[in-house]
């Protein structure tokens, strides 16, 4: 057998090193604490979002957030980037010095080095092509990656402290088993919400000037009363009634066979916890998007009411997949709790295909599908979908709703069907 020339060898290590990245990505295990797993994960986490950062900084107009721009300046901006990708590279080099994960830690130095190269080009580089507030209108389209970096930080950052200073199952780690999966979800979820938004900003100020000003709200329209509203009522009407059609779209989701193929996938997750709740199907994740913000901008609430529903919604959705001992004494048949949403995720007998609502739990109160658990047993014992049918990974989760039969056999060889 002929020895492989140099180059060869190059390709086959280059590939074997990519091979082990995509496994390592695709996993589902938990991390080992000790072994610098977890380290390496935040370093390269951390170089993937320095990239994301830089990106934005090349196209400011489109890619960051109008409310961020009059926070942060330039020089705030550039500071953070450079804190972390200063923390992501210490991360990476001490693993290497020490000998752990070294594969990983390497891959995080490479997409660090990426975006040390990619600040130097263009725009970034001088600072130039950062927006100021007020130099662009604020009702253009955006896509928020600057948002999206500030909420993954600060949402890791606030539930994960939630769950330890109160948490339901004390033995559950943060890197629990599928947190990758979850991690994948959490990151494209939040890409596609964005996508979306941007889409229908787009479509609204580029076809009917709705936020440019050209088709104004009259103040003697249905619609120009909505956007006259005082803000707290503005807020508190616009929940009600989001929440509404999200209760319906959620009983279409697990009641209609179409709906509970895409729907499944969220309930697959066998652990709660603040990432959990970001298992959701790309095409759910669109779709409940345009219908549930449908109303808000049909009706003509105000862009400042909808950012800041789009925010609350956002942290109550996290917060009630949390793994957090949270019910709020009397206050929950009111409002939806940790308690409330993981009856709706149990796959116990009680709790199977109700608790649909995802701010005020009335809804369900009102149209008779709250759980019916025993007064002792306050919380599940058992998530995901009966049967376990669901397959493992992202990928095969996105694939899963076009080639499901609606069949699937449990432990002992006995067939069952979906009767949705």
């Amino acid at each position: 057998m002929p020895t492989p020339s140099p180059v060869d060898r190059l390709k086959n290590d280059v590939a074997h090193e990519i091979r082990k990245g995509v496994d390592l990505a695709l996993s589902h295990g938990p991390l080992r604490r000790g072994k610098g797993m977890v380290s390496g994960m935040i370093a390269l986490v951390l170089a993937n979002f320095s990239m994301l950062a830089v990106l934005m900084f090349q196209f400011p107009a489109f890619l960051s957030t109008p409310k961020v721009r009059e926070v942060l300046s330039f020089d705030a901006m550039r500071t953070v980037l450079l804190v972390a990708m200063v923390l992501c590279g210490a991360l990476a080099l001490t693993n290497i010095v020490f000998n752990r994960v070294r594969r990983l830690s390497a891959w995080a130095l490479f997409w660090l080095a990426v975006a040390v190269v990619g600040s130097q080009l263009g725009v970034s580089a001088t600072g130039h092509g950062w927006l100021p507030a007020g130099s662009l209108p604020s009702n253009m389209p955006y896509l928020g990656v600057d948002w999206f970096i500030f909420d993954l930080l600060a949402t890791t950052l606030l539930f994960t402290t939630i769950e330890k200073l109160k948490p339901l199952r004390p033995d559950m780690p943060i890197f629990r088993k599928e947190w990758q999966t979850d991690f994948m979800y959490f990151v494209t979820g939040h890409l596609l919400v964005g996508l979306t938004l941007f889409l229908v900003y787009a479509i609204l100020y580029g076809v009917t000037g709705m936020f440019a000003g050209v088709n104004p709200v009259g103040q003697d329209t249905l619609r120009g009363w909505f956007r006259n509203l005082p803000f707290g009522y503005a807020l508190l009407l616009l929940m009600l009634i989001t929440d509404f059609a999200r209760y319906w779209l959620h009983r279409f989701y697990h009641e209609t066979a179409i709906g509970w193929r895409l729907h499944s996938i969220h309930h697959s997750a066998e652990s709660m916890d603040w990432i959990s709740g970001s298992r959701t199907h790309g095409v759910e994740t669109v779709l409940s998007t345009v219908v549930i913000l449908a109303p808000a901008f049909l009706l003509g609430f105000s862009q400042s009411v909808i950012n800041v529903y789009i925010v609350i919604a956002g942290v109550q959705a996290v917060f009630n997949h949390t793994n957090a001992s949270v019910r709020l004494g009397p206050l929950r048949y009111l409002i939806v709790t940790p308690n409330f949403h993981h009856w709706h995720h149990s796959r116990d007998a009680e709790g199977l295909d109700r608790c649909y609502a995802a701010h005020f739990a009335f809804w369900d109160y009102l149209f008779g599908t709250a759980v019916k658990a025993d007064k002792n047993k306050v919380w599940p014992d058992n998530y995901g979908v009966v049967g376990d049918y669901v397959p493992k990974g992202f990928w095969r989760q996105q694939l899963y709703p076009l080639t499901w039969s609606g069949r699937w056999t449990d432990e002992n060889g006995v067939e069952h069907r979906e009767n949705r």
